[in-house]
């Protein structure tokens, strides 16, 4: 949970340093930046849940080769598909912010941002990797140090590089590129120090090709199910740059928020993924169980706690974040779809580290694919007339109806006793 919680608190402090100036427009570009690059990187977020549930199976095994062959190979794929992506980064950001098609001025200081940021990608993905083996090998103090010492460094430079130096939403793109290379350095450091004794260094941990293809395939699922996410994200941050740059930037303030609570419960799925991968790779039916009711009961009294904390506080941290009387309005308009998030999301995302951990990738898929397109677009195009509140409203069916569709395959995959059979 401390890892997760340092990531949107450099969020947080994006926002406010961003919201305390004279114009929501910077703030906006960074919203629709950032969300771009959510899209770009996440797509291959699968670099980071995929190698977790291999991890803990091989772990559970005891199988030191699988362990540290399996880094090797997923570190070689984020290297390779990191410079890709600043080989086409041109065509990419232009198409994705064509896409989102905020106002002039915000597309220009996005694109300037994006020209930045897209230079740290080999590190963010590198990062995936690391972060997901860590978990995986159940080392997870080690992704908790190496992300609050990067994201201290983000939040100094952020406020040097804005506040200071005037650098405005570029100056904030240069810090997270600073940050991420640290990262990614500091994760390598700390992997060395988990490396199986014995396991020494070998042309057969690198593998052949047919082995890379095979990571990428047991991995598609999960590609495609963040990319239906990335894209449900999008398009609300789209819709509320349509509305104009002040809901923009509300729905940016308050998106931070949902960040936090995100990754604050996603501390008990890591935690699962682990837990449950390892029960997988013992055949432990016993454990499995154990697992599962821990992490569940954590998870709801997380939401709760969340749910108590942006009822009693939430008008006071937006007023922190911007000091702009439009955007702050705004997001307190909005505020009490926050309130609901919590305990709507809370499943879905304890759900995720079990099918993650037991790597029933295929079942994660199908169900955001139904959420996305049977659910979220209906519910958002029929609620139009409710302007921003609908598109709130939307995102809340989102949560409810993976929470419902997962659970009933998790009941069904129990009841059957699938989760120790082969897929």
């Amino acid at each position: 949970m401390l890892t997760n919680l340092t990531v949107p608190l450099l969020g947080l402090v994006d926002t406010a340093v961003l919201g305390h100036l004279e114009s929501p427009e910077y703030l906006g570009a960074v919203a629709v930046g950032a969300n771009l690059f959510s899209i770009l990187y996440w797509t291959f977020g699968f670099m980071r849940m995929g190698t977790t549930g291999l991890a803990a199976q091989a772990w559970g095994k005891r199988d030191h080769f699988a362990q540290v062959a399996l880094l090797v190979r997923s570190l070689a794929l984020a290297v390779a598909i990191g410079l890709l992506l600043i080989l086409f980064h041109r065509p990419l950001i232009h198409l994705g912010l064509t896409l989102m098609n905020p106002s002039e001025r915000v597309t220009e200081l996005a694109a300037g941002y994006a020209a930045i940021r897209i230079w740290s990608a080999p590190a963010v993905l590198c990062q995936y990797t690391l972060v997901g083996w860590l978990i995986g090998t159940q080392f997870a103090r080690a992704p908790m140090i190496m992300l609050i010492v990067a994201n201290s460094l983000n939040i100094v430079l952020d406020v040097l590089f804005v506040t200071v130096l005037g650098w405005n939403s570029q100056g904030v793109a240069i810090a997270t590129v600073i940050a991420e290379y640290s990262a990614a350095a500091i994760g390598l450091r700390l992997v060395l120090l988990r490396m199986p004794a014995g396991q020494a260094f070998s042309r057969a941990l690198v593998g052949q090709l047919a082995d890379y293809l095979r990571i990428l395939q047991v991995n598609r699922y999960i590609m495609v199910r963040t990319v239906a996410l990335l894209l449900v994200l999008a398009f609300f941050t789209a819709q509320g740059a349509r509305q104009g740059d002040t809901i923009l930037a509300a729905n940016a303030v308050l998106i931070t928020f949902l960040l936090v609570i995100s990754n604050g419960l996603d501390g008990f799925a890591n935690a699962a993924e682990a837990l449950i991968g390892e029960a997988v790779g013992k055949g432990s039916r016993r454990r499995f169980r154990l697992v599962f009711r821990t992490a569940l009961r954590w998870s709801l009294y997380g939401s709760l706690i969340f749910t108590v904390a942006f009822v009693l506080g939430g008008r006071y941290l937006i007023s922190l974040l911007t000091g702009i009387e439009e955007v702050r309005t705004a997001a307190w308009q909005y505020l009490p779809w926050l309130w609901a998030l919590p305990l709507a999301a809370v499943w879905g995302f304890l759900l995720d580290g079990v099918f993650i951990g037991a790597t029933r990738t295929r079942d994660m898929q199908n169900t955001m694919l139904f959420s996305a397109l049977a659910v979220f677009l209906p519910v958002w195009w029929l609620t139009t007339g409710w302007g921003n509140h609908g598109l709130w409203f939307s995102l809340i069916c989102l949560m409810l109806a993976r929470a419902l569709t997962m659970g009933w395959l998790f009941l069904s995959h129990s009841r059957h006793g699938r989760w120790f059979t082969p897929q």
